[in-house]
């Protein structure tokens, strides 16, 4: 990790102004397919749910898609999953064993970087069956992600805008997604070469990024972070620079905002105020924080 971060802390300015860009459910329409069709049956079948297949999707759904934990770290999500389960009548009706993650849940307390390469490097020091397991998940997923979540394009308008801020600012992919798929997904649809780095789950987290790469280099009045989860809300507040979100439900008309007004406004240092304050307001109603059931 030394060296990730010795290459984010070496990026030396070229423009005035830096973006960092999510990709997931930001600049690809890809959660869905991702959390439904990748993630989710993978929890099911390695975490022996079968018995509450429908439960499970619908806890593994409102954490990951549909509530304020939307866009956190996989393995945290595995957590933070299992611990809703918990609290569901359903299981105990069904007589199913709601998973024991603890050995995980005391690797995350720990780890500083949540990969699928460094639990792999633990699993070979600490052969813990919970590890193991969540391993296995991972390399599931990482599979049926290869496999399954193709053929998705940018947003239809986010070329377009990547091409016009690349002129004045230096831009940078912020994520927890691991490199080589965002490296697949970004050279893929010929957006990469708009970008100076692609920052995956290996190079620590979002707000290690985001402070390694820009702050200190730019005035954090020109500094934007544009994502679609709290986190990445999270990661611009903890480094004292402004944020776009890309609201979950109606990511076009966000990105038309944004390319309307939204970089206008960024680039002539008109962003904060009003303009901020509405659309935190409209991201955080977007996304609940009460359970459903």
């Amino acid at each position: 990790m030394i060296q990730e971060l010795q290459e984010l802390r070496g990026l030396e300015p070229e423009k005035e102004f830096f973006i960092g860009f999510d990709s997931d459910g930001s600049v690809f329409d890809s959660m869905e397919i991702k959390q439904q069709e990748c993630f989710c049956p993978a929890f099911i079948d390695i975490y022996n749910l079968q018995g509450v297949a429908k439960i499970a999707r619908e806890v593994w759904n409102f954490v990951n898609l549909y509530s304020k934990s939307r866009g956190i770290n996989r393995f945290q999500a595995v957590l933070r999953a299992t611990d809703l389960l918990r609290s569901r009548r359903e299981l105990a009706e069904r007589r199913v064993v709601c998973p024991d993650t603890d050995g995980l849940r005391d690797w995350i307390e720990r780890e500083p970087k949540l990969s699928e390469s460094s639990l792999s490097l633990e699993v070979h020091r600490n052969s813990h069956p919970h590890l193991k397991q969540a391993l296995n998940w991972s390399r599931d997923v990482s599979t049926a992600i290869k496999k399954i979540a193709r053929n998705i394009p940018p947003y239809p308008i986010v070329s377009d805008i990547l091409d016009k801020a690349s002129d004045r600012a230096d831009l940078m992919v912020v994520s927890q997604t691991p490199g080589a798929d965002l490296e697949r997904e970004w050279t893929e649809y010929d957006i990469a070469k708009y970008v100076r780095l692609i920052a995956g789950q290996e190079r620590g987290t979002k707000s290690e990024q985001l402070r390694f790469a820009s702050v200190g280099k730019y005035d954090k009045s020109k500094i934007l972070m544009i994502g679609d989860a709290p986190g990445d809300l999270a990661a611009a507040q903890v480094n004292g620079v402004l944020f776009y979100p890309i609201i979950p439900g109606a990511e076009e008309r966000s990105w038309e905002l944004f390319r309307n007004e939204g970089l206008p406004r960024f680039f002539a240092g008109e962003f904060s105020g009003n303009f901020c304050s509405s659309l935190l307001a409209d991201f955080d109603a977007a996304l609940p924080e009460d359970l459903p059931w």
